[in-house]
């Protein structure tokens, strides 16, 4: 197992944001974006060997060449307040056939990342991912956080759009994040780093189903802006978000109005607040997940036919 630096740059009070692939790819669509408006240059990566199959073969002239493995990549870039650090993954490292990573190869890939973060010299790592909520795709998504420390909780409660996990309603103070978006924030505690994941919210509804999500990428890039002290350029995410949500109700137009009908509700929800909940009971979740799924399945197979 180890990292291969392509460049080793100076960097100063640099900070570091991670993501990897997951619902609605919310996490990944915001470091991207973000990446992308930086500039950011490619620094490292992770050698893949130990923590995945290959997925992939590359050809070159007719020839098969090499195997190809997903990309676990560092990049930097210069700022103003802190420069940056984007840890990209392709793929999180799962034992026993999961999506989410699980066993010493995710303990393992999160010290690696976590290595070039104190070897960089960063006091504060970030992850992001998605919040499911009873939201319509219409709200503006949301963010939750989850900060390791307690000095972090009076930051990230002051940030517009954001909410800490444990203050949702019915949530009792808990929760749970899985994958490396949380092992990464643990191992962090434990190295006396500062770590907060941010996720944005997506609907219910989108949980099983292939749809990037940028909407939820957006309301992230607009807190990590705020925590950052920074100013993002919006344009790109403003178009995917768009494009997105237009996609979104063209299939929702679709709905067998008993379905849509009860979706409808969704619009007068907000998960903070205990008096709307009465809006959607935990049944009509139930029976919106299975009305969807039917639904979208029976449009997939009729497409294939």
């Amino acid at each position: 197992m180890a990292i291969k630096y392509i460049k080793e740059p100076e960097l100063i009070d640099p900070v570091m944001i991670a993501s990897w692939p997951g619902i609605g790819n919310v996490g990944m669509i915001a470091v991207d974006v973000l990446r992308r408006v930086m500039r950011a240059e490619m620094m490292a990566y992770i050698e893949p060997q130990d923590f995945f199959y290959p997925n992939r073969v590359i050809i070159r002239s007719g020839e098969l060449v090499e195997l190809g493995f997903p990309s676990s990549d560092f990049y930097f870039a210069r700022n103003e307040r802190h420069d940056l650090i984007f840890f990209v993954g392709e793929e999180q490292p799962a034992e026993g056939g999961g999506v989410y990573a699980t066993g010493s190869k995710a303990y393992a890939m999160a010290n690696l990342v976590l290595d070039v973060a104190q070897k960089c010299g960063c006091k504060r790592v970030y992850t992001s991912g998605a919040a499911v909520t009873p939201m319509h795709h219409t709200a503006r998504s949301r963010v939750w956080a989850v900060p390791n420390c307690t000095e972090l909780l009076l930051e990230f409660r002051k940030y517009d759009n954001a909410v800490l996990m444990s203050d949702v309603e019915g949530r009792g103070g808990e929760g749970n994040i899985t994958g490396l978006n949380g092992l990464l924030l643990g191992i962090a505690r434990r190295r006396g780093l500062e770590a907060v994941c941010i996720m944005g919210e997506i609907p219910i509804y989108l949980q099983g189903f292939p749809f990037p999500y940028p909407k939820g990428s957006k309301s992230v890039l607009e807190v990590l802006a705020a925590a950052l002290g920074m100013w993002i350029d919006m344009e790109r995410i403003d178009h995917m978000a768009q494009d997105s949500e237009n996609e979104l109700t063209g299939l929702y137009n679709k709905l067998p109005p008993e379905i849509k009908e009860r979706l409808d509700r969704l619009k007068h929800t907000t998960v903070a607040a205990p008096e709307s909940m009465e809006a959607i009971t935990d049944e009509d979740k139930r029976k919106i997940l299975d009305d969807v799924d039917k639904f979208f399945r029976r449009e997939g197979g009729g497409e294939q036919s």
